[in-house]
This record gives C-alpha cells, sequence and structure tokens, in this order.
C-alpha cells in the first residue's frame, strides 16, 4: 500500500517544529535524478540526499528506501519529511522506484515479488560499494517499503546492517490488504485498481529519453493484479513467499518496527518481536498508516530523533543505549468519542521489556443470555442473521486524513447479536490480542462470522476498539478448507485485531456478533443463520497490569520535520463519501470519490493529477447482488506532451464464481493510443 501524504497538522495532529539547514551539523546536497545499474542491463531511477562533505576522505553510511510510488511525483512530499533529515546528520539517503516504476527502466507485474528483493539486493550492494560509502547500508519504508525492508532483510545482504519496518506485515495473506481470517477484503480489488491506473502512467521525459516507448511497454505489460491476487484464495505459496513469518530466523540484522492501533497492519508486530532473535524494538502509536512524525490522529512523536539513534547504534557503531531500553513503546489510549474524525486520542505511553509481557494476567468472558460475565451461566442458544448493509465501519485501513473511522457502533449493533459487561468499577488495561471462542451452528455449508469489541460509555455511545473476521470454512486453517455440516455444532477460535486501551470507570464492554462485513470484507454466496451457544463461548481479553513510570516517556514532547515540500495546486486535495439507499429497490450503495487535484512540482516542472471513484452496491437480503466497482483516471505533462490513462474494474459474482470485467485505455495528446479490456470467470473456493 502506498503512503499517504499530507501536513502533520492536519486532523488535529501536533504541528512540528520545522527544521532548517542552519539546524544540521552537515550541508546536505541533494541530487534529484540518478541512476543505478543492475547487473542484468537495467537501469533504476533513484533520488539522493547526502551531506556535502561525502566522499573519499568523509565516508558515510547508506539508508535505503524502495518503493513502487514514484519519486518525481508521488512520494515527493512523504520523502522530503525524513531523508534531509538523516542526510544533514550525515547519511546517503537513497529513495529507488522499482523496476517498472517512476523513470526506472523495466516492468512490475506484482507485488514483493522475488526480482524485486533481489533487485533491493543489487542496489544495496551498489551503495556500500560507492566511494562515498562507509559500506554500512541501512534500509526503511512504510507499507512497501516496510514490507521490502523485512524481505530484503531476510536475504542477509552482507552490507545490510539494521532497519526500519513502518506499517507492515510478516504475513502477507493474514494481515495484509487482501484477506483477513479468510474473508476476501474489497480492500483488494481496490487496491488492484489503485495500482493498474498508477502503473499507466510515464517517466517523465526530462529524465528519460525513451519515456514515450517506455510508456507503451507498460501499457501492453499491464493486466489487474486483482487476476492473480483472486486466483490465491487460500494461505498457498503465492503468499507464503515474502512472508517473514515463514522462517523468522532468516532475519539477522537488527529490526525497528512501527505501527499504529488504528492501520491495517499492527498484528505483525507482537508476532515479530516474539518471533525473531536479532535486537528489536518497536513503536506502536494511535495512528493510521502514516510516520509517527506525521502521526493522525495525535499525538504525534518524535520518531526522526529516535530512528537517528537507531542508525547510528547500528550502521555507525555508536553504543547509544537504544538497543538497552524497552523492546516495546505502546499507546495505551484513553476513551475517545466514535467520530469518523477522531483528530487526537489522550492516553499514556507504557514500556515493555520483552514480549509476550511478563505481567499480562488473561481475563476469560463468558458470552451468556445477554451478558459478558466472568462466571458462566447455564448453556443457551441465540440466532443471528445479519442484514447486508453497509454499516458504520470505516475502513480497514486507517490513514487519518478524511472520515476514516467507524463511527457510534449503536447504529449497527441491531443486526447483531450482542452481550454487555457491567460497568467497571475500576480502570483496566487492555495490551495485545483478544480472542473469541464460540461453540456454533450454521444452517448453510458456506459462512462467515464477525466479531466486533466496542467500549461503550456511560451516555451509550460505542466506539469499536477490535474486530475480527472468519471464513468458517477456514476454521482449522487457511491453507485448507472445508464446508460446514449444515446443523452440526462447531468450536472455532476468531483472532481480534490487537489493541492498546483503557476501560475506564463507568464504562462497559460489548461484543457483537454478525454474519456480514459489507463492505468492508465480500459476502458469502448464501445467507446463512448461525446459532451461537451460550455459556460455553468466551472472549478472552489481555489485561495489563500497571507499571511504575507508565507514562513517563513522551516523545510527543518535541516532534520535528525538514523543512516541507508544498507542490502547487489548482484545489485541494479532497476526499468524499456518503452512502445512498434506493427506498424502490433497497439497493443501498456505498460511493468514496478521491481526487489530487492538478499538481505543479514545481522542483521539476512535472504536472500530475490522479482521480478514483469506488461504489460498493447490495441488496440486503441477497448476497449475490454484491458489486464493487472501480474507475481511476490519471494525466502527466510536461510541456506540449500530456497523457492520460483510464482504468476501469468491476467485481461481482454468483454462487460459483467471480466475474472480473476491466478495461485500461490510454490517450496521448487527446488521441486515443492504447485500449484493452478483459472480462474473466474466477471460481470461488469456499469463499
Amino acid at each position: 500500500m502506498a503512503e499517504r501524504t499530507g501536513t502533520a497538522a492536519a486532523a488535529g495532529a501536533s504541528a512540528p517544529r520545522i527544521l532548517t539547514e542552519a539546524d544540521y551539523p552537515h550541508r546536505v546536497r541533494q541530487i534529484r535524478h540518478l541512476v543505478i545499474p543492475l547487473p542484468d542491463g537495467t537501469r533504476l531511477a533513484a533520488r539522493a540526499w547526502m551531506p556535502e562533505r561525502a566522499g573519499p576522505d568523509f565516508r558515510v553510511p547508506a539508508i535505503l528506501e524502495f518503493v513502487p510510488y514514484r519519486k518525481r511525483d508521488d512520494t515527493a512530499v512523504g520523502d522530503q519529511t525524513k531523508h534531509p533529515y538523516f542526510a544533514g546528520h550525515g547519511y546517503a539517503c537513497f529513495r529507488v522506484d522499482l523496476r517498472g516504476s517512476g523513470d526506472s527502466e523495466g516492468l512490475l507485474t506484482d507485488e514483493y515479488t522475488p526480482q524485486e528483493q533481489a533487485d533491493a539486493v543489487e542496489v544495496i550492494a551498489w551503495l556500500a560499494s560507492q566511494e562515498w560509502s562507509s559500506g554500512s547500508v541501512g534500509m526503511m519504508g512504510i507499507s512497501w517499503g516496510g514490507f521490502n525492508a523485512l524481505q530484503v532483510a531476510a536475504r542477509r545482504p552482507p552490507a545490510l546492517r539494521a532497519i526500519i519496518s513502518a506499517c507492515s506485515t510478516d504475513d502477507r495473506y493474514a494481515d495484509d490488504i487482501h484477506y483477513m481470517g479468510g474473508c476476501l477484503l474489497n480492500d483488494n480489488p481496490k487496491w488492484s485498481q489503485v495500482m493498474f491506473t498508477r502503473l499507466g502512467r510515464a517517466p517523465d521525459v526530462q529524465n528519460v529519453a525513451a519515456a514515450p516507448r517506455m510508456w507503451r511497454e507498460r501499457l501492453e505489460a499491464l493486466q489487474p493484479w486483482l487476476i492473480e491476487w483472486l486466483s490465491h484464495q487460500r494461505r498457498d505459496g503465492y503468499w507464503k513467499q515474502g512472508s517473514g513469518c515463514e522462517d523468522y530466523a532468516a532475519i539477522a540484522c537488527p529490526v525497528f518496527l512501527i505501527g499504529g492501533w488504528a492501520d491495517g497492519y499492527t498484528n505483525a508486530i507482537p508476532r515479530l518481536l516474539q518471533g525473531l532473535r536479532v535486537p528489536r524494538l518497536a513503536w506502536i502509536g494511535p495512528w493510521g498508516h502514516n510516520w509517527p512524525h506525521m502521526g493522525r490522529p495525535g499525538p504525534a512523536a518524535g520518531f526522526l530523533q529516535e530512528a537517528l539513534r537507531w542508525w547510528d547504534r547500528w550502521l555507525k557503531d555508536d553504543r547509544n543505549g537504544i538497543d538497552e531500553g524497552p523492546m516495546l513503546r505502546a499507546y495505551i489510549q484513553e476513551p475517545y468519542p466514535p467520530k469518523a474524525i477522531p483528530g487526537w486520542i489522550g492516553g499514556r505511553w507504557v514500556e515493555e521489556r520483552s514480549w509476550p509481557a511478563a505481567g499480562a494476567t488473561p481475563l476469560r468472558l463468558h458470552l451468556n443470555a445477554g451478558t459478558l460475565d466472568p462466571e458462566t451461566r447455564p448453556a443457551g442458544g441465540r440466532k443471528v442473521l445479519s442484514p447486508l448493509v453497509p454499516g458504520n465501519y470505516g475502513r480497514w485501513c486507517i490513514y487519518g486524513l478524511g472520515p476514516d473511522f467507524p463511527t457510534d457502533q449503536r447504529l449497527v449493533d441491531g443486526g447483531a447479536l450482542v452481550w454487555d459487561t457491567a460497568p467497571f468499577a475500576a480502570p483496566m488495561d487492555l495490551l495485545g490480542t483478544p480472542w473469541v471462542t464460540l461453540e456454533l451452528s450454521s444452517d448453510r455449508p458456506q459462512a462467515q462470522v464477525v466479531v466486533r469489541l466496542s467500549l461503550v460509555a456511560p451516555d451509550g455511545a460505542a466506539t469499536r476498539i477490535s474486530y475480527g473476521l472468519l471464513n468458517l470454512s477456514h476454521r482449522d486453517s487457511h491453507e485448507t478448507a472445508a464446508p460446514l455440516e449444515p446443523g452440526r455444532r462447531y468450536r472455532v477460535r476468531v483472532k481480534l485485531n490487537d489493541l492498546g486501551q483503557r476501560v475506564a470507570p463507568g464504562y462497559r464492554l460489548r461484543l457483537a456478533v454478525a454474519t456480514s462485513y459489507w463492505p468492508i470484507a465480500w459476502p458469502s454466496p448464501e445467507a446463512a443463520v448461525l446459532d451461537i451457544a451460550t455459556g460455553v463461548s468466551v472472549l478472552d481479553l489481555p489485561v495489563r497490569q500497571p507499571l511504575d513510570g507508565d507514562g513517563a516517556w513522551r516523545p510527543q514532547a518535541e516532534v520535528v520535520q525538514p523543512v516541507p515540500l508544498e507542490p502547487t495546486r489548482d484545489k485541494p486535495q479532497t476526499e468524499e463519501r456518503r452512502v445512498e439507499t434506493d427506498l424502490a429497490t433497497g439497493v443501498t450503495t456505498s460511493h468514496v470519490r478521491e481526487d489530487s487535484g492538478t499538481v505543479l512540482h514545481d522542483e521539476t516542472g512535472w504536472t500530475t493529477h490522479m482521480r478514483t471513484e469506488q461504489e460498493y452496491a447490495i441488496h440486503p437480503d441477497d448476497p449475490l447482488s454484491a458489486r464493487a466497482s472501480f474507475r481511476g483516471w490519471q494525466s502527466c505533462a510536461r510541456g506540449d506532451w500530456k497523457i492520460e490513462t483510464s482504468t476501469r474494474t468491476t467485481l461481482t459474482a454468483d454462487r460459483t464464481h467471480f466475474r472480473l470485467e476491466s478495461s485500461l485505455s490510454a490517450r496521448e495528446a487527446g488521441e486515443l493510443v492504447f485500449e484493452r479490456s478483459w472480462d474473466l470467470r474466477i471460481p470461488r473456493d469456499h469463499l
């Protein structure tokens, strides 16, 4: 997934102190475009920041960020928020476009490929061999760049001494944008459409003389990645490739992990802390999918200073003690109102020397007749069939820039079974993974179960603090699938997302169990009634005991950032979200529209514009009416040369197959120069 950019002061986040050249020990030289040759003859494009003094007489370590989001435009603003800082403190920072993206040669055919990882190994060797290089290299990135930092570390290139991986995962199937609990996420086709649109752009002719030819080659090779992603509906070898959890021992260099409770990838951090055997450090804040010093929702944190200590320790052998402190620093959130844009979430930071935390004391609550209780009561049964309507669920992955958060869960609790605790008399902190064990039966061979955990305020407002999905055909494993036997009782475990949350006095916890989560997840082919056994079904909560010193660490005390890069826009970047119901047909449609506006990148004179639209339509009684439609449009221009690409993708399904319809068209100077379409049927594999 892409790094989203914006100002740190947006949405209530704390404003950073802006650093100028005078604040750095070294004057910084920037190289906006340079070429890195690979052994096979492919030339990768890079942007670099380094000390002016860097050379044979002043050798410095290198830091690599390796992503497909175009150094020339997409990530130019975000790159400026970190790389000049490290360069000013004695590092050579390189932002390299992947093969087949931006100004780099070659073709990009999928995410996280072995070719991509091999290219990164070669780039690291090239960086270590330069006359200005000390021979030590670090790798960092958020989202895609965080993924491949872990993947490349597992290949153990000799010069790679440490990594920083933000908002990433060690399990491409269980905790990525494609599937959750074996259920198909609608972010899967959405992300395919975003990359389908992005990769249809050309290099900048100012840097690449062959840009028109390379553009046509990219168009000829381009197809929706959803074709591949939807062809692997179980956790098979396709997803295991690039998943660090397959062999934690392969990673031999120190790892600094970054995440946020609102992000879609935070579950990987506790697993990595437990599975790795190298020096490791992790921060988990209240943020969405962004770096801590740009953290939204706030408070942001002084990440750059701590990252510099990390690099100094492992790339310069400065024994500064960063590896002797706590392994995990996590933000325990105070209760906050269920707003789509919370802006700021109160709380305090806590520290753990190891993971799992030594002082954890699990709390088991029983799903009784209608309450969550420490003691079990006589067993019974409750049935549920949830309507297929868009709920107040927010986004699967929250960025914090728009109305991303789930709102008051009371509005959707009516379509679920609900269990409440009594109001808590004393505060309780939760840190880790909640698990729900359900004894249930289904009246259909295919079904999914959705579990939401909410914090209910004294006034009744319900804020979702965690949730989990499970495709019940994956009840034993995501590598195997088997239909349910209608009427037979099964015992299943549902993992909820990790959390760090305080339950304040007077608040209640609410567990809601439903059979659908549209439009977050694609529905099962039939509407199934689940019968949940009460008394024997349980919720296990990760309770953390308070420690002396909790709240003493305050990384938000000083948030710094280099002078921001602010391109010229013809209008502000916009994001619109609305839900409409046709009362005549009953069909409800969720609309999402994002528009970058026309952006002039003043440093380069390169102009870009990108617009995407999403629609998720469904009838509340018919899972086979589900329809996800996506449209994308983008343009790039320099002088008289202007190109545009348009893409469309629609996903529907019957009982046995998904139908994928997609199209791509390209124009140069207004004239149609390329057109292609796809119409495919892909079997549903117990999905």
